[in-house]
């Protein structure tokens, strides 16, 4: 077996889908009026993205999580000074930031957002990132 697609729970298909786009992920134009959209990313892992109703409508038994995020996605970017970016734009388009940029004590550049749903999004680079690239 292999991991072969991730799935989100979004409230808010065009909310949502506005948020992973302005991280750099690609979705089909007009995919917000869909019920279940999905991107494939490097690796060839999908991320899905399946609305309340369309769970309800399989699932009669499942009920909107409450509470803290149970989940993350976790974006590797090209060094620290991308995590910085990144955040700094995320939170200047108005997307909440949880955590701003640290050095994690693990050795990486560190940043968490919430997508509009509230799950964790990390933003992570090596340290010496930046340098390598240079």
């Amino acid at each position: 077996m292999k991991l072969d697609v991730v799935g989100v729970v979004v409230e808010d298909m065009a909310a949502a889908l506005a948020f992973y786009r302005s991280l750099g992920l690609e979705f089909p134009e007009g995919a917000e009026a869909e019920g279940h959209v999905e991107t494939t990313l490097g690796g060839g892992l999908r991320l899905a993205f399946d609305t309340v109703e369309v769970m309800g409508s399989f699932d009669g038994s499942w009920s909107t999580p409450s509470g803290s995020p149970r989940m993350s996605l976790a974006f590797a970017c090209e060094g620290p000074a991308e995590v910085d970016a990144k955040y700094a734009e995320m939170v200047g388009l108005g997307y909440h930031g949880h955590k701003e940029p640290w050095d994690a004590p693990w050795g990486m550049r560190y940043a968490v957002l919430h997508d509009p749903d509230g799950n964790a999004v990390d933003l992570f680079a090596d340290p010496g990132a930046d340098q390598a690239a240079a």
